[in-house]
C-alpha cells in the first residue's frame, strides 16, 4: 500500500466540525478496509454522499464461461479485442476465478457520461497503449504507455483518454493488492533491495472540487453486477482528504530489475501481491554473468499455480512468435519451457529487450467465451521441434 498522503483543505483533528465558508459543515465520511481495521482515508465532501436519488435497474456482466476446468497450455490474441467506444463495454474478461479476474479492453472515447466505483474488487488497469488522466474523487493521475493504475475499491473514477488508440490489460482482485512483503520493512517503508521504492509511486494530484447538484450516475459493480446509481450531487465534490487508502500509478519503465550470476526465478519481478495470487514484471536488462550460464529459464513445472504471461513489447527469450498483446496460460500440472531453440540464442547473449506482465494463481483459471474466440489452438504443439 502507498503511505499517508492528505491533499485539498482537511480539519486539523479529525471527528470536529470543519464549516465552509458561508457556516454550513463539509460531510466527513470514513473509507475503511477490513472493518476500521485496516487503511483507510478520512474525505470531505461539499455535499453529503449519501444522497441517492435514483437506482436503475441491474444487469449481470458476469464472464461466460467455456471451459471451467483447463488443462491445456494456450494463446490468446490479445489485439484481436475488438474496441469499442464504452470503458465498460470494452472490458473483456478473458481469463477468471474466485480470486480474480484478468480482462482486455480496448475502449476509444473517454467516460463523459456516467462515473465508474469497483465496490468488490481492486483494479490494476496496466496501460499498453494510449495515454490521458485517471479522474477520481482522490484527484487526478496522468498515465501513459508502460504505467500500473491500482484503483482500490470503493474508488470512484472516470478514465479520460487523448486518443481513441487504446489497450488495457485489467486484474481486478477480490482481496487487496498490496506490494510484497518482503520488500518493506515492519514500518512499512520499501526496503533498499527492493526493486522499486516511494519515489516512484506517483499520488493523485489536481483535486477537483465539483461543489453541484444535479443527476449523477455512477455505476457501481459488485459480483458480477452492475448497479447504475443516479446521485443528487457530483461524485467528485471532496474539498480535501487524507489518509493511506487512495488510487496511485506505478511504471513499469521504473521497476529496477534484479539480476544474478545466474538465471534469477520470477519472484525477483514480483510488483504486487495477495494470499490468492502475484503480479510480477520482466523488463529489459543485462543477462546473467556466470561465464557458462544460460540466460533462458529452465523447464519449469506448475505444481500449485496457474501462469498467466501478458507480452507488452520487446522480443520475448524463452518464446518463438510471440506479438504484442499475446497471452499465454500454463496451467498447473503441465511442464512448460523454453522453445526450441529459445536456449542456444541465449547463451552469450548480453541483455534483453523483453517487457511482459505476468499473473500467477494459486487456484487454477477458467477460460471464458470471448477468450476462446482470439485463441491460436495450434500453441500446445509449439514445443515440437
Amino acid at each position: 500500500m502507498p503511505h499517508y498522503f492528505s491533499l485539498g483543505q482537511i480539519p486539523r483533528k479529525r471527528h470536529v466540525a470543519f464549516r465552509k465558508p458561508d457556516g454550513g459543515l463539509y460531510a466527513e465520511q470514513l473509507v475503511s478496509t477490513e472493518g476500521f481495521s485496516d487503511t483507510y482515508s478520512l474525505v470531505y465532501h461539499c455535499h453529503p454522499p449519501t444522497m441517492v436519488a435514483k437506482i436503475d435497474k441491474a444487469y449481470s456482466v458476469a464472464p461466460e464461461i467455456a471451459d471451467p476446468k483447463n488443462m491445456q497450455h494456450r494463446l490468446f490474441r490479445g489485439f484481436e479485442v475488438p474496441p469499442a467506444d464504452d470503458y465498460l463495454e470494452s472490458r473483456i474478461a478473458v481469463l477468471v476465478n474466485n480470486d480474480c479476474h484478468i480482462s482486455l479492453a480496448a475502449p476509444r472515447k473517454p467516460m463523459t457520461t456516467y462515473w465508474f466505483k469497483n465496490s468488490g474488487a481492486d483494479e490494476m488497469i496496466f496501460i499498453h497503449r494510449g495515454e490521458g488522466t485517471l479522474r477520481t474523487m482522490y484527484g487526478n493521475l496522468p498515465f501513459s504507455y508502460g504505467d500500473h493504475l491500482v484503483i482500490p475499491r470503493g474508488v470512484i473514477y472516470q478514465m479520460d483518454f487523448n486518443t481513441p488508440d487504446n489497450r488495457l490489460f485489467i486484474v481486478e482482485s477480490f482481496a487487496p493488492l498490496r506490494f510484497p512483503k518482503r520488500y518493506l520493512n515492519r514500518e512499512g517503508q520499501l526496503l533498499e533491495h527492493a526493486p522499486f521504492c516511494e519515489r516512484d509511486i506517483r499520488k493523485p494530484q489536481m483535486l477537483e472540487t465539483h461543489d453541484e447538484k444535479g443527476d449523477f450516475l455512477v455505476k457501481i459493480k459488485r459480483e458480477d453486477t452492475i448497479w447504475p446509481y443516479h446521485y443528487a450531487t457530483h461524485p467528485f465534490d471532496l474539498i480535501g482528504w487524507d489518509g493511506c487508502h487512495y488510487p496511485y500509478a506505478f511504471s513499469v519503465h521504473d521497476f529496477e530489475p534484479i539480476t544474478g550470476r545466474l538465471h534469477q526465478p520470477p519472484p525477483v519481478h514480483q510488483t504486487f501481491e495477495t494470499p490468492a495470487f502475484v503480479i510480477c514484471a520482466f523488463v529489459p536488462r543485462l543477462y546473467d554473468y556466470h561465464p557458462d550460464s544460460i540466460p533462458a529459464p529452465y523447464n519449469h513445472s506448475n505444481v500449485d499455480s496457474d501462469e498467466v504471461l501478458y507480452y507488452v513489447d520487446g522480443d520475448f527469450m524463452s518464446r518463438n512468435n510471440i506479438k504484442q498483446g499475446n497471452i499465454t496460460l500454463h496451467p498447473t500440472g503441465i511442464v512448460h519451457g523454453p522453445h526450441p531453440g529459445a536456449v542456444e540464442r541465449s547463451i552469450g547473449a548480453r541483455e534483453t529487450k523483453e517487457l511482459a506482465l505476468m499473473v500467477d494463481t494459486f487456484r487454477p483459471l477458467k477460460i471464458t467465451e470471448q477468450a476462446f474466440q482470439i485463441e491460436d489452438p495450434e500453441y500446445f504443439r509449439s514445443w515440437l521441434e
